[in-house]
């Protein structure tokens, strides 16, 4: 199996699978915060906030990657910062991909989670109320419990979209071999070479199975939290 893909096309897959789970897990707590206040709060700016979360799915993939570019590269207002006063570089940087990953993942995760509170009857979380728990003792015995599932569906689906993300990563981080250069960007390098296209056919294949590994786990894991939720 080793001797299947090259070292650069091995770095390459393990690279996309770093910045896929790096930028799925960072993303949770935020996007459970985020879903939780678009499905239960309301608040001036809620529509915005919404709008802004899902920005990423109807901008040009190179667009969301030139943003992050002027944001967060080492001349940006927040990318001069944290080089500053951090020395935490983002731009042409496997962290930028994390970054960029993350942030067109989000949306998914986000709607994911959020459907899923939605399903919720505030009934119950009223009725925890009202026998003396506060709000994150509601949230951590009543709702969390009964989101699971979502939140499962939400990492599995960030996850896969991380992993296939391409436009914006590209855009911010570059195509560098080692460094930046994920699996949907070697793909792209090796097609524009001639005779890169057996390669690129093992990329996919690689791209293929690891997609449909996770989605085969978050089914099953999806029932079993499913299971225990109902059993509880």
């Amino acid at each position: 199996m080793t001797d299947w893909l090259t070292p650069d096309e091995w770095r390459a897959v393990a690279l996309s699978l770093r910045v896929s789970l790096v930028a799925t897990v960072v993303s949770i707590p935020l996007g459970v915060f985020v879903a939780y206040a678009l499905a239960r709060w309301r608040f001036p700016g809620r529509q915005l906030l919404n709008g802004l979360v899902h920005l990423p799915l109807v901008l040009p993939p190179v667009v969301t990657g030139y943003l992050l570019l002027l944001t967060f590269g080492r001349t940006g207002w927040i990318g001069a910062f944290l080089d500053r006063w951090f020395g935490l570089v983002f731009a042409f940087r496997w962290t930028g991909a994390a970054l960029a990953a993350a942030i067109m993942a989000f949306p998914l995760m986000v709607r994911a989670i959020r459907l899923t509170i939605e399903a919720v009857d505030p009934k119950l979380e009223a009725a925890a109320g009202t026998l003396g728990a506060s709000r994150p003792m509601v949230f951590a015995t009543i709702t969390l419990p009964l989101i699971l599932p979502g939140i499962v569906a939400g990492c599995v689906l960030a996850f896969a979209k991380a992993m296939g993300e391409f436009g914006a990563t590209i855009t911010f981080v570059s195509n560098i071999p080692g460094q930046t250069q994920t699996v949907p960007s070697a793909i792209y390098a090796l097609l524009q070479a001639p005779g890169g296209e057996e390669a690129a056919g093992r990329l996919v294949v690689i791209a293929v199975v690891v997609a449909m590994g996770a989605l085969l786990l978050s089914e099953w894991i999806g029932r079993l939290v499913a299971r225990r939720v109902g059993a509880s």
